[in-house]
């Protein structure tokens, strides 16, 4: 789960890590009165969207005077935004940003993440800040430090100066990078953060560090015990079938194909995903019923799979395992008979009962197409739409 800008500078500030002054706006009216607590004659505007690359499309703007913030922002509110991370319809902007200008003197990239290999938490830093890090990375890697913390012992001072030093800080920045880092940590640790990044983490003309960005992801799978975080999510920034799916217990991720995929088990979904590439088709999505599977769940799978107008095949791969193959059968016939589907439903069972689950299929007046294996299942579902991905 993301937190758009102004709700990480908000943490941030709890943490006293250093942020411009400014507050959110959902109409033009509360935008003119921060405006004009903040005071001054010129201001920054940031469209409010979970993707990054904002400042490329428009969705940052410095204005001047009264008139152009309020046109800024109305132009802003109630549009979407397009970027290089998001699809082409962009995502919806609720709200702004509206925040005073501040003196930039350098730009520095710090970040933190969960490094999956050594499964700790580590922290990078660039000196150049305001560009993507994947493009830093990518370019110039030896401009990327890193330090990996030991969770016994959490982040240590030498770690920070180490960062410190490499960044070419002096004097005070010294101490003040110490204290944003610890800051991080505290709330990496304490909130199950998966990633946060300052980008850019700015010298102020003065000599200061300061926040001039803000990026901070919660882990989806600690939201239990994250009720503060999950007050702050703002669901028009996400899928709306990813979001019904998760209601369901369903793991759902749309794709550009259209064979529909519904499948138990993650690591299953993605072989069945490659096999229908290997055949020559696309999958339009990405579907995990899970291994306790019911014809409740499946009935709300095909319902997601079905709100995909490109879809023209159903390609259905179930390992009875945890559920056995007969009780996955009666499911898919009452799911298919509910939802009232009417394109080409492939179904590839194996695993316990499976002879006794086919035997349903194959009994029954459903129009179902029966495949011996994910291969043979795989071949059908891209005949049955002429071949054609």
């Amino acid at each position: 789960m993301n937190l758009h800008e102004h709700q990480a500078k908000s943490l941030f500030r709890q943490f006293h890590i250093p942020v411009p002054a400014g507050d959110a706006a959902f109409d033009v009216a509360q935008a003119e009165k921060i405006a004009a607590e903040l005071g001054g004659e010129r201001w920054i505007v940031k469209a409010q969207v979970h993707a990054g690359g904002r400042g490329k499309a428009g969705g940052v703007k410095i204005v001047s005077g009264i008139d152009e913030l309020k046109q800024t922002v109305q132009g802003y509110l109630g549009s979407r935004l397009v970027t290089h991370q998001t699809d082409a319809a962009g995502l919806p902007i609720s709200r702004v940003l509206v925040e005073s200008l501040s003196d930039i003197g350098r730009e520095i990239y710090l970040g933190a993440l969960i490094d999956r290999g050594s499964r700790r938490i580590v922290f990078m830093a660039s000196s150049e800040g305001g560009m993507d890090i994947e493009e830093v990375a990518a370019n110039t890697p030896d401009k990327i430090l890193k330090v990996t913390i030991d969770p016994t012992v959490g982040l240590q001072g030498y770690q920070t100066r180490q960062i410190a030093f490499g960044l070419g800080l002096a004097g005070d920045q010294i101490k003040q990078l110490g204290r944003i880092m610890n800051s991080l940590y505290q709330i990496f640790t304490r909130h199950d953060v998966s990633l946060i990044e300052i980008n850019p983490l700015i010298v102020t003309g003065q000599g200061d560090l300061m926040a001039l960005d803000a990026k901070l992801g919660i882990d989806d799978n600690a939201l239990y015990r994250q009720p503060e975080m999950v007050a702050l999510r703002d669901t028009t920034q996400e899928d709306a079938r990813e979001l019904e799916a998760d209601e369901h217990g369903l793991n759902y991720v749309p794709l550009d194909g259209n064979i529909g995929c519904m499948v138990n088990g993650a690591g299953l979904a993605m072989a069945t995903m490659d096999e229908i590439k290997l055949q020559g088709g696309e999958p339009a999505n990405f579907l995990d019923v899970g291994g306790g599977t019911t014809a409740e769940k499946v009935a709300e799978a095909f319902k997601l799979i079905l709100s995909d107008d490109k879809v023209k095949a159903i390609l259905v791969n179930i390992f009875g395992g945890i559920v056995r193959c007969d009780l996955i059968a009666n499911g898919i016939l009452q799911a298919v008979q509910e939802v009232g589907v009417d394109i080409p439903v492939i179904v590839r069972l194996e695993g316990t009962n499976v002879d006794l689950g086919k035997a349903i299929l194959a009994e029954s007046d459903v129009a179902i197409i029966s495949a011996d294996d994910l291969e043979d299942g795989a071949k059908k579902a891209v005949a049955a739409i002429g071949g054609q991905a």
